[in-house]
């Protein structure tokens, strides 16, 4: 008796162990998610805003002109031509852009440079000399200098200057992306599916073909980037770095992905439905029409947005057909050149400008906020519509 209670006693302690270090991993998943979360938000939070500074000017045809004389009517001081030099570069070098906008006004706020504005925000003063800094607190101590939201960060596009650069160009890009492939995969997916679970015959090409989908959906996606390489820009010659170039080689990426989900959820369906519809008579694309195919809608939705997360997440396949370009200007539609938001944070990852270090915090801040969504929705929708069977 005594044996069978230390065994007992044993087994219940080999459960605790076992619950302790299922506890501890998920504490230590979730704390590691925290601090990634907390340390690129505080990397990020700094360009949501950006820094303005007022000026006293006039109307005129040359406000890059205009701009240069109302800071040296504002700081008399700089005379030699570094000093005057050092000035300009106060302000942004679009700074007389934003002036024709507001021609109407005499003050007008134009953006600060970089250094200024990483001074003002992080009291990064590195990069100022000692004629900018004092300049700098200057302008602090009458006011003449503020922060506003950032709505550039959302709306422009990507710009060699850090503190008027924006996500603008890879947030189209990204939907321009996600459209095409979309178009594409989806039918082509669930049509697939539903003929390899309903239709096709169970012989050795089925299977061939079964295993086949799953390789693909675990091959790496830079193969996929050498294949839309080398057969829609050197076969077809499709423009380079368009959206439908890198919309057709996520279709090949995600396709298999959105196979394999619909496939499960097929199966998921008692064979009762499909019985109890063949008793009264249906056929089998009846069967599929009517029972099958609005069954599975909450799991192929569930699917087709967990294959979009992974797919605007991905960059190695798009930097193979091109997309690495630097674009300036937000596309218009499926041919002009893009990018997208992974490839917008790669490159300014690699930008040595240390304005472009915030920027590449909030576009990733950004990017896994839209995946966080995605995956979200697709959660709640599963929750919503799925049935238990």
């Amino acid at each position: 008796m005594s044996s069978k209670i230390k065994n007992l006693k044993k087994r219940n302690a080999a459960e605790l162990r076992f619950k302790l270090f299922g506890s501890a991993s998920i504490a230590f998943a979730v704390a590691f998610l925290a601090i990634l979360f907390v340390t690129i938000f505080s990397k990020a939070s700094g360009a949501f805003w950006r820094t303005e500074i007022a000026l006293e000017i006039s109307a005129t045809e040359d406000y890059r002109q205009a701009i240069k004389d109302a800071l040296r009517q504002r700081f008399p001081d700089a005379k030699t031509i570094p000093e005057i030099n050092s000035l300009y570069q106060i302000v942004s070098k679009v700074s007389n852009l934003e002036a024709k906008d507001q021609a109407e006004k005499q003050k007008i706020w134009v953006s600060a440079s970089s250094k200024i504005d990483l001074f003002f925000k992080h009291n990064n003063s590195s990069t100022l000399n000692e004629n900018q800094l004092r300049w700098a607190l200057d302008l602090k101590e009458k006011n003449e200098i503020r922060k506003v939201v950032n709505w550039k960060f959302f709306t422009f596009a990507d710009s060699r200057e850090p503190e008027i650069a924006g996500v603008g160009a890879g947030l189209v890009g990204s939907f321009l992306v996600m459209i095409i492939f979309l178009i594409l995969a989806f039918p082509i997916a669930v049509m697939c599916a539903f003929y390899l679970e309903e239709f096709a015959p169970k012989n050795r090409l089925t299977d061939i073909i079964e295993i086949s989908i799953n390789n693909l959906a675990a091959i790496p996606s830079i193969i996929y980037g050498l294949l839309g390489l080398t057969v829609y820009l050197q076969f077809m010659h499709l423009p380079r770095s368009s959206s439908i170039v890198g919309g057709m080689t996520l279709f090949m990426l995600v396709l298999p992905v959105i196979i394999i989900a619909t496939r499960n959820t097929i199966r998921a369906i008692p064979n009762t439905i499909r019985d109890g519809a063949a008793a009264l008579g249906a056929s089998k694309m009846q069967i599929m029409l009517h029972h099958l195919l609005p069954l599975s809608v909450p799991g192929i939705m569930t699917g087709t947005i967990l294959a979009v997360s992974r797919a605007l997440g991905e960059t190695a396949p798009l930097l193979m057909i091109g997309m690495i370009a630097f674009i300036a200007d937000i596309p218009q539609n499926f041919t002009d050149p893009t990018t997208v938001l992974p490839v917008q944070i790669y490159l300014w990852s690699d930008s040595p400008e240390t304005g472009f270090a915030e920027k590449t915090s909030a576009a990733i801040l950004l990017l896994l906020t839209l995946l966080i969504l995605f995956n979200l929705v697709a959660i709640i929708l599963r929750k919503k519509f799925e049935k238990k069977w």
